[in-house]
C-alpha cells in the first residue's frame, strides 16, 4: 500500500525523471521549433480548463509484479491552491494526501506513518524537480511541463503530433497531442542510462462547460526493480462546488524523515 500511495497520491511525478522511453525514428530533426510546433503548443493550451474547484470520484487499480489492488480515490482540487486525495478500500480511508504549492503532507494507515515537508526536500530526495503544477497538470490532462517554455523537435507519429524535448540527452521527454483538438494523448519521460520509463496515457475525455477533462488515465512505470501500472477512471465529476479540504494525521502515527 505504501508504494501505491507514493505513486498514486504524489501523481507519479516522484518517479517522473527516472525512466526509459522507446525511441521513435525521426528523419526531420530541426534545431528549433517550427511554426507548426508553436501552433500545436498554443492549441494545446487553448483547451485549458476554467474552474475554481474540481471534485472527482475515481476507481483506481494498482498492479505490480507482486500484487494487484482495486481502490477508490476521491480527488478535490482548488485550482492552483490545494489538492486533497483520499484513497479508500471497502469504504475505509487507507491514506490521505494534501498538496499545496509550498507543502506536501500524507499519511497511510497500514504502517501508521505520515510525512510533512515541502517540494524542496522531496526534489532533493528524488533527484528531480517536483512541484504542485506537475501534480495538478497530470490530473487534469495537461502536459507535466509547460510546453511554451521548451524547444521541441516535431514529427507525426500515428496521426499524433510528437514533440520531443531537445534540451537533455540524459533526460528525455516526449509529448503526444492529437491533431484535432490538440489534447494531450500521451507523455513519456525517460532516463535511458538508468533503464527507466514513465508513460502517462489519456484514453477518454468528456466536454463540460468549463472545458475538456480526461476521464481515463493510465500510468506505466518501468524501473530496474520492476514494472508498476496504475489505471484511474473518473466516475463522478463536478465543478465549482463549495469544497472542504479536511486533513489531520491520526494520533500515534510515526513521522517519515527524508534525508
Amino acid at each position: 500500500m505504501k508504494k501505491y500511495i507514493v505513486i498514486l497520491i504524489m501523481s507519479v511525478v516522484m518517479i517522473s525523471c527516472k525512466s526509459k522511453a522507446v525511441a521513435v525514428q525521426n528523419n526531420n530533426k530541426a534545431e528549433a521549433p517550427t511554426k507548426e510546433d508553436k501552433k500545436a503548443v498554443d492549441k494545446h493550451y487553448d483547451n485549458k480548463l476554467d474552474f475554481k474547484t474540481l471534485y472527482i470520484k475515481a476507481s483506481a487499480k494498482y498492479v505490480d509484479e507482486k500484487q494487484s489492488q482495486n481502490v477508490t480515490a476521491e480527488i478535490r482540487i482548488e485550482k492552483d491552491k490545494q489538492i486533497l486525495v483520499s484513497v479508500r478500500f471497502l469504504g475505509i480511508t487507507m491514506a490521505k494526501a494534501l498538496i499545496t504549492p509550498t507543502a506536501v503532507s500524507y499519511y497511510e494507515k497500514i504502517n501508521s506513518t505520515y510525512y510533512e515537508g515541502d517540494f524542496t526536500s522531496l526534489s532533493k530526495w528524488l533527484g528531480t524537480e517536483l512541484d504542485y503544477s506537475k501534480v495538478q497538470n497530470l490530473l487534469v490532462g495537461e502536459a507535466l511541463d509547460d510546453l511554451r517554455k521548451g524547444k521541441y523537435t516535431q514529427t507525426i507519429v500515428e496521426n499524433l503530433f510528437r514533440l520531443e524535448d531537445e534540451k537533455d540527452d540524459k533526460l528525455k521527454k516526449t509529448f503526444y497531442l492529437d491533431s484535432d483538438k490538440y489534447l494531450l494523448q500521451k507523455e513519456e519521460i525517460s532516463q535511458p542510462a538508468e533503464n527507466r520509463l514513465l508513460k502517462i496515457s489519456y484514453a477518454d475525455s468528456k466536454t463540460f462547460d468549463q472545458g475538456i477533462l480526461p476521464t481515463s488515465i493510465e500510468i506505466n512505470a518501468i524501473q530496474p526493480k520492476g514494472k508498476t501500472d496504475i489505471n484511474l477512471n473518473y466516475n463522478n465529476i463536478s465543478f465549482n462546488e463549495e469544497l472542504s479540504f479536511p486533513y489531520s494525521v491520526p494520533g500515534g502515527y510515526k513521522k517519515v524523515i527524508i534525508k
